[in-house]
């Protein structure tokens, strides 16, 4: 039957691309349901294992990323998106990057310092948007007392301190990272944070090389429904040491999202086309809640800045010079 379909010996057949993107399509369909069950109201209707525990990190809070060219995006990777296409490369400055990604404890740090109330550290239009909605807290916390408590799943627990931080918009990324004397990295700083390898002057396909991801490298494919501690899955650090930047939580970036010099849509242009510009924020890695198949160095998810359903965290970034 497939020999004798239209598009057979098409690039939508070459490597099995077009089962690929049904594929990884189905997948995001999968992570919208598990993002529709953290919506609904009422009583606990899923359960997984929590993630192992971790030792308590004690790393360096963060890394120095080298300045200068990488390989961005890819032209060899089979399933790849439009959007993740054609490799080229682009030019870093040296900057510094955190090693995990932001804690529910660090946030808190910034809510009792009164960081939703203070308009400097918000863009204008997110200091409108957070006024207008009464936004004072990531979505799903509610203060009980001294404690914070969230809502999982339909479960109520108190706030873990270690884990990071989860269903914030992109206008509270930022504001904390100005908070914080930092910003957001852009999507080409991510991106070499989590790919590149100095020693072979090269990009991999993930932070750990080119394998494809095991369940020591990073927290996918809803085995657990919640992030693991910061600082776990020393298996899935890059060369540079910076961890968790596969799975976990999406990470929001400073970008809008463009598209690659020589951007050519494939299939068609409404999978990506029509949303480059500066209404849609890139978030970068993936979150637990994303199957591995839809995940990679190169992968782009976007949205828009005001969204906080989705498995949203941080990492902040600053330059050498700061």
């Amino acid at each position: 039957m497939l020999e004798r379909a239209a598009f057979h010996g098409t690039r939508l057949t070459e490597a099995g691309f077009a089962f690929g993107m049904i594929a990884q399509h189905e997948q995001q369909h999968d992570e919208t349901m598990l993002i529709t069950h953290q919506l609904r109201r009422g009583p606990q209707a899923l359960t997984a294992p929590d993630p192992e525990p971790a030792p308590l990190f004690t790393g360096p809070s963060e890394v120095l990323v080298p300045g200068g060219p990488f390989t961005m995006g890819t032209s060899g990777e089979p399933w790849a998106l439009d959007n993740e296409r054609p490799a080229h490369r682009r030019e870093v400055a040296p900057f510094h990057i955190d090693t995990t990604p932001v804690t529910n404890g660090a946030y808190q740090a910034f809510i009792e310092d009164g960081g939703y109330d203070d308009p400097r550290w918000w863009a204008a239009d997110g200091w409108a948007h957070i006024r207008r909605n009464s936004i004072a807290h990531p979505l799903y916390w509610r203060r009980d007392g001294r404690q914070w408590l969230r809502r999982r799943f339909g479960l109520t627990e108190v706030v873990p301190p270690d884990e990071p931080v989860l269903h914030v918009c992109w206008y509270e990324a930022d504001a904390y990272a100005r908070w914080a004397g930092r910003r957001l990295p852009t999507e080409a700083e991510w991106e070499k944070a989590a790919r590149y390898d100095p020693a072979g002057d090269r990009s991999m396909r993930y932070p750990w090389g080119d394998a494809d991801p095991g369940p020591e490298h990073a927290n996918l494919g809803q085995r657990h429904l919640r992030p693991a501690p910061a600082g776990s899955y020393p298996a899935g650090e890059s060369p540079l040491g910076v961890r968790q930047l596969i799975g976990d939580v999406w990470e929001w970036t400073a970008s809008d999202f463009l598209p690659y010099p020589g951007f050519r849509a494939f299939p068609y242009k409404e999978y990506s086309e029509v949303f480059f510009g500066p209404d849609y924020k890139v978030l970068r890695g993936g979150a637990f809640a994303v199957d591995a198949v839809a995940c990679r160095g190169t992968f782009r998810n976007w949205d828009h800045p005001i969204r906080r359903q989705i498995f949203s965290g941080f990492r902040t970034a600053r330059s050498e010079d700061v």
